[in-house]
């Protein structure tokens, strides 16, 4: 990828004030290849440090916000208005956000998951927005080079009939009581929704072994464990899987998980093959073909340089988790520009179906770990 030196998209962002990390990602994304530049925000529910914030980030004063109902109303109108908002907030808020934005003309760029309800996704899911607003759920996991080759592996066959998907994501940061900004919302219901670790983590995983095979979801069959006393929502998660077709999966995700700082990790395997992949060594994934030594590819050598290679500089230097997020970014710049899709950014119905995973995995693990349609939720 390169600067395109189109016009930048003047961009708006919801939450992300003085403290957020999230935030902090998405505006670092956001100007890599330079195709937005933050003008206006809404950066905090509380209006002394929305204002400070946002002259921190050199917002003009009349527009920083201190509400996002009234900062899509006010650019909404303005002749130089933002064309795209990210939405950088807790759970809790990026429906009433999203549906703001999107019924007043504007892009949206929103944080996983999708709500903390789903039948408040599915609402979201059902508006019909503004002079064809896009939408953009930012599972950044799918724009890694490498992952992106994986999925055209998997669709090219060179794995076969796919037989069994495993996914990680242990984390340690919450093995014990943690009260701060980032851990006191995520694991307060009220704002994170009912799930926890799983929603926080385990929606990435699931929405990355999805990306990658392409298998459709049948039933789940969960054990939700909260190991921390006092806790209100799970932190650990133990998930089968059944896909259509034949395949067989398993899901793990925790946050108490000692000794674990970030392990996402995914395993492919068909009739023909396997892949290997781990997020804190992104530019590298193993292939083995049935009876043949395992092949380690990278990201310099492996991309074939074809449609959604995302690939920015050569092989040797890493690309990392900031690239990941900025793809997303750059991808969703060209359909703003170009007003076509593109099939391999998460959508909104990416982020119904994994509200629907979260509700699945709560109902299955309350009723002694039953097999759960996701239909059926």
């Amino acid at each position: 990828m390169a600067e395109t030196g189109a016009r930048r998209i003047r961009l708006g962002m919801v939450g992300g004030g003085t403290g957020s990390f999230i935030g902090y990602v998405h505006r670092i994304a956001a100007r890599i290849d330079g195709d937005y530049e933050l003008v206006a925000g809404a950066l905090s529910s509380n209006p002394a440090t929305a204002k400070e914030s946002g002259k921190n980030l050199g917002l003009a004063e009349d527009r920083s916000y201190t509400s996002y109902a009234d900062m899509a109303a006010a650019e909404s109108v303005r002749e130089d208005g933002i064309e795209a908002v990210a939405i950088v907030t807790p759970n809790h808020v990026h429906v009433g956000a999203a549906r703001a934005f999107l019924e007043a003309g504007i892009h949206v760029i929103c944080d996983k998951p999708l709500a903390s309800k789903l039948e408040d996704a599915r609402e979201l899911a059902g508006i019909k927005p503004k002079n064809g607003a896009k939408f953009l759920l930012t599972h950044n996991y799918t724009g890694y080079p490498l992952m992106r080759q994986a999925r055209d592996m998997v669709a090219s066959g060179k794995l076969g009939k796919l037989r069994l998907v495993q996914a990680e994501y242990p984390q340690d940061w919450l093995a014990e009581e943690v009260h701060n900004k980032q851990a006191d919302w995520r694991t307060d219901p009220e704002k994170s929704g009912i799930g926890g670790c799983i929603g926080d983590i385990g929606t990435h995983a699931y929405n990355l072994a999805r990306f990658v095979t392409g298998l459709q979801t049948e039933a789940i069959c969960a054990d939700l464990s909260t190991f921390v006393p006092g806790r209100q929502v799970d932190d650990n998660v133990n998930i089968m899987l059944r896909f259509e077709g034949g395949a067989r999966g398993m899901l793990w995700a925790s946050q108490v998980a000692v000794g674990n700082e970030n392990g996402l990790l995914l395993r492919v395997y068909g009739e023909k093959g396997g892949l290997e992949w781990r997020q804190d060594e992104p530019n590298k994934m193993w292939f083995t073909e049935f009876g043949q030594p395992k092949q380690l590819l990278t990201r310099g050598g492996a991309i074939s340089g074809g449609e959604g290679a995302a690939v920015r500089i050569p092989a040797g230097h890493p690309e990392g988790y900031l690239e990941a997020f900025a793809t997303l970014y750059a991808d969703f710049a060209e359909v703003i520009r170009s007003g076509k899709d593109n099939a391999l950014l998460p959508t909104l119905a990416d982020g119904v179906e994994g509200m629907q995973f979260i509700v699945a995995a709560v109902h299955s693990s309350q009723n002694d770990s039953k097999w759960t349609r996701l239909s059926d939720v």
